[in-house]
């Protein structure tokens, strides 16, 4: 099980970003609940990001929807930041 810690960056585009699409707020509930089991579930599309956001990964949570995250290990916990949240254009 992963710990998910919500940086102030996440807070403000969550808010800002289900204000325009609330319809997706059960999709992003299950991708977050996904990456707290299992980062690399299948059915969130986890991948590896290149370029200036090589040290993070993207799962997807709807159509055009993208959470970007980084994965910890501080001792025994295994941490999940989540960094980011919006639209494939917004991210990236």
């Amino acid at each position: 099980m992963y710990q998910l810690i919500i940086s102030q960056r996440f807070k403000r585009s969550y808010k800002k970003f289900i204000r325009k699409f609330s319809y997706l707020q059960e999709n992003i509930d299950f991708a977050l609940n996904e990456l707290s089991k299992d980062p690399f579930s299948p059915s969130i599309f986890t991948h590896k990001l290149s370029g200036d956001l090589f040290e993070l990964y993207a799962c997807k949570c709807g159509y055009d929807c993208r959470i970007l995250f980084s994965i910890e290990k501080m001792k025994k916990e295994k941490i999940i930041m989540l960094i980011d949240i919006g639209t494939h254009e917004d991210v990236y």
